[in-house]
């Protein structure tokens, strides 16, 4: 008979193991410790944030994280363009470690030219005629002057009055689009009498809310419950001493104060005209003269990526229906811009380029009946609706 026979092991600690455990615990807790300490004493400017880690995160995106999926499995890229292809290795490098790209000609000399800073946008879509040369971009009046002055007028009996139809559709006279203007007193040349430096174009009366409050009437006749705000921004920043360059935060503090007496609010418009000449700014459909329009989204917010969603699906569906209408979708993140836009206030916020200072009224009016064509086709389809009979009532 086979006897089993067990063993007892016994480990054997020494004191020195346990010691040196103890020390490594606590020079990790010290380290923890510092580290946090370190990084909540430093200064807002250099402290990690959730914006500086979307701004990071932005560098990468999805089309690049797909080609790199393909150096594995050239199948992910088998249904790329080729337009679409990631490019090289080489050129990434290039890219993020000197900021330098290749298909960017500014990246060469721009940091080193004076003045420069305002062209640092980035051209995410471009319509059919866009590129860096000719893209829309904020143009101050001189010395960042804010106007206290009124040019005289000409050619206002032309501009018509709108008048909104019955909507088949209605939000139950809830307001759903807020729509304001930062710099409210941008204006146009045919109506500015003898204005030979296109920097002075601003008028306290005939300005770009008269666009906007189309905008509104054109979103009302689609059912969609819109408030236009028509605060004289420019006037604020004359009684404050203020620059011209101070206007998104006067017009921040408007947004921010519908925000909190309407829930309802959805979407948030800033619209603006261009400071480009009219053979850029306008195109022919169908007959009829539009102003184009672009969206400018701020890239130093932390909404950014939903902000530049929205404003790249709007811009596709317009292109469908009006093609060429739209010059395309443009990112502002450099350090001569603003970069924000009040668009971290809400993931529907939108800054829309209507036409250039050369344009009409009657131009950019078509334009905004347009877009809120488009739009309203993009809110129902996102929200749900009320259906009404407008016959009936």
């Amino acid at each position: 008979m086979k006897k089993n026979t067990y063993y007892n092991k016994i480990t054997i600690i020494s004191g020195s193991q346990i010691i040196k455990v103890v020390l490594s615990v606590i020079v990790l807790l010290l380290f923890v410790f510092s580290v946090s300490g370190l990084l909540t004493s430093m200064k807002s400017d250099y402290r990690p944030s959730s914006q500086s880690v979307n701004e990071a995160a932005s560098l990468f995106t999805g089309r690049m994280l797909f080609s790199l999926l393909g150096l594995e499995n050239e199948y992910f890229t088998a249904s790329l363009k080729q337009e679409e292809k990631q490019n090289t290795i080489p050129e990434q490098l290039l890219k993020y470690s000197a900021k330098i790209s290749l298909d960017d000609p500014r990246s060469l000399l721009g940091k080193e030219l004076p003045g420069f800073s305002i062209f640092d946008s980035e051209i995410i879509i471009a319509g059919a005629d866009m590129n860096y040369t000719n893209m829309p971009f904020e143009s101050a009046p001189p010395n960042d002057a804010v106007p206290t002055e009124d040019p005289d007028l000409q050619n206002v009996d032309s501009i018509e009055e709108t008048d909104p139809g019955e909507p088949s559709q209605t939000t139950n006279g809830k307001k759903a689009v807020f729509i304001y203007h930062s710099h409210n007193t941008e204006s146009f040349t045919p109506y500015l009498k003898d204005l030979k430096n296109i920097n002075l174009a601003h008028h306290s009366e005939v300005n770009i809310t008269r666009v906007g409050l189309k905008l509104g009437e054109a979103l009302e006749s689609k059912g969609i419950g819109a408030t236009v705000d028509t605060t004289d921004i420019n006037k604020i920043l004359n009684e404050k001493g203020l620059g011209h360059s101070k206007s998104y935060q006067e017009s921040r503090t408007v947004v921010e104060a519908a925000m909190a007496g309407n829930n309802d609010l959805s979407y948030y418009i800033d619209i603006h005209r261009d400071s480009r000449r009219k053979d850029k700014t306008t195109i022919t459909i169908n007959g009829q003269s539009y102003s184009k329009l672009a969206f400018v989204v701020g890239g130093k917010n932390a909404k950014y990526s939903k902000n530049l969603a929205l404003a790249k699906e709007l811009h596709y569906e317009i292109d469908k229906k009006y093609p060429g209408l739209s010059d395309g979708v443009i990112v502002n993140a450099g350090s001569g811009q603003n970069g924000v836009y009040n668009q971290d206030l809400s993931e529907h916020a939108m800054l829309l380029e209507v036409g250039g200072v050369d344009n009409t009224f009657e131009e950019s009016y078509r334009t905004m009946e347009a877009f809120a064509d488009v739009f309203s086709k993009y809110y129902w389809e996102s929200n749900q609706a009320e259906e009404v009979d407008a016959s009936s009532e």
